[in-house]
């Protein structure tokens, strides 16, 4: 019997990233993949400056959707809404998954100065509360480092992709020389790595699209 994976999306712009991912990573392997996207999910957390409660209830509501339509494991690919995705996590059934916490264990085992860098500060704060967390539960004490890419964001709602990459590569350029492991914090910054020189990348910089989908295939 096929296994359904439900994604859900705060930008139409990271369903063929997740495309991608599991065509590779589900290949031959019976696994109907699904997308919810709600761009407003994102749009409110950002105009409001953070993740309010009745977006977070909105979230819980996707993922208890999700499961009455049969899902069988729900990965909600921003971290922005982190949070909320945990308190839906803890009311359901099935497992339930925010993008950036198989990257976040990773990183933890990798080294103790962990840099994070995001390009919103809606999700900064958040991506370093689960890095922090995680190190607890792992029992590891760890240094965290976080940088805020400004203008960065902006710039890529303004069409000006490649002045979004210069940002964040500016910012994991200067910061690779104070820590032992990068993350990034949105998935829509992933691309900005392949883009560098190996000179450049003097500590492992990870994302979070690829060791998320790599989890859930071993799990399904």
């Amino acid at each position: 019997m096929s296994k359904r994976l439900y994604l859900l999306h705060t930008s139409a712009i990271m369903v063929p990233v997740f495309q991608e991912l599991t065509d590779k990573y589900f290949k031959g392997r019976d696994i109907k993949v699904f997308n919810i996207v709600d761009d407003s999910l994102i749009k409110n957390t950002i105009e409001r400056g953070e993740l309010t409660p009745d977006t977070s209830r909105r979230v819980v509501d996707y993922i208890g959707s999700a499961e009455a339509g049969g899902a069988d494991f729900v990965l909600a690919t921003c971290s922005s809404i982190g949070a909320a995705v945990e308190i839906g996590a803890a009311l359901s059934t099935i497992p339930v998954l925010r993008v950036d916490q198989p990257m976040a264990d990773l990183a933890i085992e990798i080294g103790t100065k962990i840099g994070v860098v995001a390009t919103l500060s809606t999700t900064l704060e958040p991506s370093g509360d689960l890095v922090r967390r995680r190190a607890i539960v792992a029992g590891k004490e760890i240094q965290l480092t976080s940088r805020l890419c400004d203008g960065a964001f902006e710039a890529l709602l303004g069409g000006k992709p490649e002045l979004h990459d210069q940002k964040v590569a500016a910012v994991l350029k200067e910061l690779s020389n104070e820590v032992d492991v990068i993350l990034l914090a949105q998935a829509s910054m992933a691309r900005v790595v392949a883009q560098l020189s190996e000179e450049d990348k003097k500590v492992p910089i990870l994302t979070s699209p690829e060791l998320a989908i790599k989890h859930i295939a071993q799990i399904l």
